[in-house]
């Protein structure tokens, strides 16, 4: 959706009234705009544009869209507070009966892509009604309802966070712990029965009337900036081979001598999908391979006379563990395309069976 949004939206979705202390305004032909703050009410535009009846529902949208906050200077922090960044969001349109479903959807999603990241802990808090809002007392009790049902659904255990809502519905906040036990918020799920209300969203239900979809907000990173300032935090740097920018390095013992085979080894990996680089400088191979571990790369790959006249490759890994015997290149491509579809978190090849680093 569009980063420039007129002053009339904003009033319509209330943020004019209720976060305006955090938004970015411009003027364009002597017209207000503002730069959005969040995705949802051009997120709606979107849903307006179409005509939906109860049997297209749930109707789920979702975009990566960049958001403006004018936080305070004293709290920016890194990647992990910023004023501008990337939200993965999604907006669910569905009718009263689907609400709880959907966002047990979502929670699956939620703990689904954590443990991919390896993340082992989360804690769950739902956020009930703060004191600027908008919105009845009944759509608020509906939507608090809902989200304590899917939680319940679930088996969750989860904190109650009374007054600390979004001020147009209630939400569950998603917190993960890193390695050293710190905890973020990052996934949110929330309920909104105020927006389809203000921007005049509907469908057509089984008796042909009009009326009001339920409209559910859905982030799973929250921050894209914020979620890899984590997951560096996490690692320490030592990511995943499918997470790793660099997942091996060729190293020849002499530039010289061994660079057409370097070449072939790369071509060979590079071509099968290995993200590879070559580290051919004019320095010794023990300082070569010492600053690649110094990079947390998972696999220097050292080539020489005897793995050029079989065809293989010397594996070391960033942990140290050398691999006793060379293995053929087409068969280290395969072992980290296996690392990579199957999200290991530790480095398997070399490791004997049952164990990963």
């Amino acid at each position: 959706t569009p980063l420039i949004l007129n002053e009339q939206l904003w009033r319509e979705s209330g943020h004019w009234d209720h976060y305006r202390e955090n938004m970015y305004f411009t003027e364009i032909d002597e017209k207000a705009f503002a730069v959005k703050p969040m995705n949802c009410p051009g997120g709606t535009r979107v849903y307006k544009n179409g005509y939906y009846s109860y049997r297209d529902l749930p109707v789920r949208q979702g975009e990566f869209g960049i958001v403006h906050r004018h936080e305070k200077s004293g709290v920016l922090s890194g990647l992990f507070r910023v004023r501008n960044f990337t939200q993965d969001d999604a907006h669910i349109y569905c009718t009263p009966d689907q609400v709880v479903d959907e966002i047990v959807g979502c929670l699956k999603m939620v703990r689904d892509v954590y443990s991919q990241f390896g993340f082992e802990g989360y804690n769950f808090e739902l956020s009930t009604r703060p004191e600027k809002s908008i919105g009845s007392d009944e759509m608020w009790a509906m939507g608090e309802g809902a989200l304590e049902k899917a939680l319940e659904r679930e088996g969750i255990d989860y904190q109650l966070n009374p007054g600390d809502g979004a001020f147009y519905g209630p939400k569950i906040d998603v917190h993960i712990r890193d390695a050293i036990k710190r905890t973020w918020q990052c996934g949110t799920i929330q309920v909104d029965f105020s927006m389809p209300e203000r921007f005049d969203l509907n469908y057509v239900n089984e008796e042909g009337e009009k009326v009001r979809p339920v409209m559910i907000h859905r982030a799973i990173y929250g921050s894209f900036e914020r979620f890899i300032g984590i997951l560096i935090e996490h690692y320490a740097g030592k990511f995943p081979t499918w997470l790793a920018p660099t997942q091996a390095v060729v190293i020849p013992v002499s530039t010289e001598r061994f660079s057409d085979y370097t070449a072939q080894v790369y071509q060979e990996l590079k071509a099968a999908g290995v993200r590879v680089i070559v580290d051919d400088r004019n320095e010794s191979l023990n300082k070569r391979i010492r600053e690649q571990q110094k990079q947390y790369v998972p696999y220097m790959l050292v080539v020489g006379e005897r793995e050029e006249e079989s065809g293989t490759v010397a594996v070391r890994r960033r942990d140290g563990v050398q691999v006793p015997e060379p293995i053929a290149v087409s068969t280290f491509a395969k072992l980290v395309l296996d690392e990579q579809a199957s999200r290991t978190i530790g480095l398997t090849i070399g490791q004997p069976e049952n164990e990963s680093a």
